[in-house]
């Protein structure tokens, strides 16, 4: 198992984000549903210890994950965020700044290319970038680290069709050519259903329904 989740609630401020959450990520592609609010992407957080819960434990591959160093954990679990945060300068030296953090030298033609981008990317300013570029250029740059996990916060939100269709389509392919695992936050249930082959489905902070795509999203 990939993540194990056992009665994890999280609270900020008054309101509980995350209420007793049992939940297990198997390895391959995990899809995680529900409306906004459902508390997707708090949980999402917690996989990567950008926050720790309030209660409960958090697995990963059989170890408690508050005995990771976080950035430790972060080189090996990588989290695209949904609005894209690239640093200033151009694509090619975010890619080297997120492979330097995991003590790894960038080959930027590869993660360009992974990530669905032409290897004259490399040069770009990411201030000149479109928005579906930008997203890709995250993808590229969290490939930089060589993460066996990516940890996906709606990809796609604020992307038009053609663009979802071209990220979703980059996505499938690293699945093939790579032996990684990947956890996608998602409102859309058809977008699950492309992408994932195990749903864990949210509501009000809680975990509702588990299993495979076919039995949970028929």
């Amino acid at each position: 198992m990939l993540f194990e989740l056992r009665d994890v609630s999280l609270t900020r401020g008054e309101r509980r984000v995350l209420d007793s959450v049992d939940a297990d990520v198997p390895v391959g592609a995990t899809a995680i549903v529900g409306p906004s609010g459902a508390g997707k992407s708090t949980l999402l957080r917690l996989l990567d210890r950008l926050a720790d819960p309030d209660a409960g434990t958090i697995s990963y591959r059989g170890r408690l994950l508050d005995s990771y160093d976080p950035l430790a954990l972060r080189r090996e679990v990588a989290l695209v965020p949904q609005l894209p945060a690239l640093l200033e300068g151009t694509v090619e030296s975010n890619l080297a700044f997120a492979a330097r953090l995991a003590g790894k030298d960038a080959d930027a033609e590869r993660c360009l290319r992974l990530a669905g981008l032409d290897p004259d990317f490399a040069g770009r300013d990411v201030s000149k970038l479109s928005v579906g570029e930008r997203q890709r250029a995250m993808l590229a740059r969290a490939l930089a680290q060589e993460p066996a996990v990516l940890l996906l916060d709606e990809p796609t939100s604020a992307l038009d069709h053609a663009a979802r269709d071209a990220v979703e389509a980059t996505l499938a392919r690293l699945r093939r050519e790579l032996e990684i695992s990947v956890v996608l936050v998602s409102h859309d249930p058809e977008q699950a259903r492309r992408l994932g082959e195990w749903v864990v489905r949210m509501e009000e902070g809680r975990v509702t329904e588990a299993g495979p795509v076919a039995g949970v999203l028929p």
